[in-house]
């Protein structure tokens, strides 16, 4: 929305707010769900059960067509790649310059193929440095969406179906905040957006009455959200009506097998994990028996040692067929995943992935013990009770800063104890450690949550 459109929508009462919303999303759709979106997801559902040597022809077929049409349309890449040798053979990837945020930020006017006026321009949430601003032409977005919906579809999903979405939008009034109300509804697609930014202990009650009112199928969004609304029902014992909701389908942030756990277990479903990115990674995506499948029709994948050579985990650099408005090519994500071994009886012949590692920086480093990732640092909470929300901010090579939002009837000093010991036992006793009890912590200004803050990963 631009900002008179942001002041129209702040004066409005709640019900007009709502319509607002709904009118966003008619308009919005328009985009999503005309044009190739039809025959997108007709070629899609048609492909599910291609075998690996047919997905990896696709591959190469559409690299060639996407490294082709790079090289014509983005100045960037007439230079880089114009003159290469055999560029257009997926087989030679590996000669081709590898380019990172910083390259595609300092490009933009070189790389793009399009104008911003002809296409779809998305901006990274920038929680790990300043914000990208990736162009989308209408078909990139129209396919992007029927991979997704594909996905989604497999497990019942379909737009129309009540869903709760928790996503980076900032809806709310003061005059909501007032009444306790943390969503706004699009009626006409039976989507209800919760806030991401007001978790707070105080709120929580509210967003859990909703959420058993509005009896949603299907939930949508930033896992860490829907984790506290979860963890505040478990520890108040109220039991979350069984068979309401059908699957939730998590976004935008790396899932530990605590959060898996703790939101199957409440919210009593399924949980079926994707990733993607916002700047327009390929998609990686769990099927029926909980496993992960990089989807070859969609980009290629390639997971790298510091020394730029091919790994079994690592690094992620993708080269994605969907960015024709901004060509990612052997794109450097700032993700790492760990490859998988074998195949799947699901009917997906797509490589395998064991497991999303997340955001390159989502780590303490300790000089005594090395790197402590997102999933280790998760189980600090291991036989503790009393801690809502805590973050962890490494501002210097041997010493932490652990910001705890407690509930003081239940936290006491023997659980912090319990707290400390384990943050200890991944650390190491050397790495001086502060905690520090705060009312709030603030999520980004995206809407997610940030469980490590790591600001000397270029130290180390």
């Amino acid at each position: 929305m631009g900002s008179l459109q942001e002041k129209i929508y702040e004066k409005s009462p709640h019900f007009i707010q709502n319509l607002i919303v709904s009118a966003y999303n008619v308009l919005a759709y328009k985009k999503r769900y005309s044009g190739k979106y039809a025959d997108f997801m007709k070629y899609y559902k048609a492909n599910r059960n291609l075998s690996l040597e047919e997905l990896k022809k696709i591959q190469a077929k559409k690299y060639s067509e996407f490294i082709e049409y790079a090289i014509s349309n983005s100045n960037y890449y007439k230079k880089t790649l114009g003159d290469l040798s055999k560029a257009k053979d997926i087989s030679n990837i590996q000669s081709l310059p590898i380019i990172n945020k910083e390259t595609l930020r300092s490009n933009y006017s070189s790389i793009y193929t399009i104008r911003k006026d002809e296409g779809i321009v998305s901006k990274t949430g920038g929680t790990t440095g300043k914000s990208l601003e990736v162009l989308y032409t209408h078909k990139d977005v129209q396919e992007r969406f029927a991979l997704l919906d594909n996905f989604r579809s497999s497990f019942g999903y379909e737009l129309g179906k009540n869903t709760a979405w928790f996503s980076g939008k900032n809806l709310l009034s003061n005059r909501d905040i007032k009444k306790n109300r943390f969503w706004k509804t699009d009626y006409i697609y039976k989507v209800r957006y919760y806030s991401t930014f007001h978790i707070h202990g105080k709120y929580l009650k509210y967003y859990l009455e909703n959420l058993i009112a509005y009896k949603p199928l299907y939930m949508v969004g930033f896992p860490s959200t829907m984790y506290e609304i979860a963890k505040y029902g478990l520890a108040h014992g109220i039991d979350f009506p069984a068979n309401t909701v059908k699957a939730i389908f998590p976004t935008a942030e790396t899932i530990t097998q605590d959060i898996r756990e703790v939101l199957e277990g409440f919210f009593k479903t399924n949980l079926y994990n994707q990733y993607a990115s916002s700047e327009g990674a390929p998609f990686i995506l769990e099927c029926e028996n909980k496993k992960l499948h990089l989807e070859l029709q969609s980009g290629v994948f390639e997971v790298l040692d510091e020394k730029n050579q091919q790994a079994k985990a690592g690094r992620l650099v993708v080269t994605s067929f969907n960015t024709h408005g901004t060509p990612l090519i052997r794109y450097d994500i700032g993700d790492q995943i760990e490859l998988g071994e074998g195949t799947c009886d699901c009917g997906n012949n797509n490589p395998l992935v064991k497991e999303v590692l997340g955001r390159i920086s989502d780590y303490i480093y300790s000089e005594e013990t090395g790197k402590i990732n997102l999933g280790n640092v998760s189980n600090c909470l291991k036989g503790v009770k009393g801690i809502i929300k805590f973050q962890i901010i490494q501002d210097a090579i041997n010493e932490i800063l652990v910001l705890v939002e407690k509930d003081e009837k239940v936290y006491t000093s023997e659980y912090e104890k319990v707290f400390l010991k384990n943050l200890r036992d991944r650390m190491g006793q050397t790495i001086g450690i502060e905690i520090q009890h705060v009312e709030e912590i603030p999520v980004e200004k995206s809407g997610k949550f940030r469980l490590i803050k790591n600001n000397v990963k270029e130290k180390i």
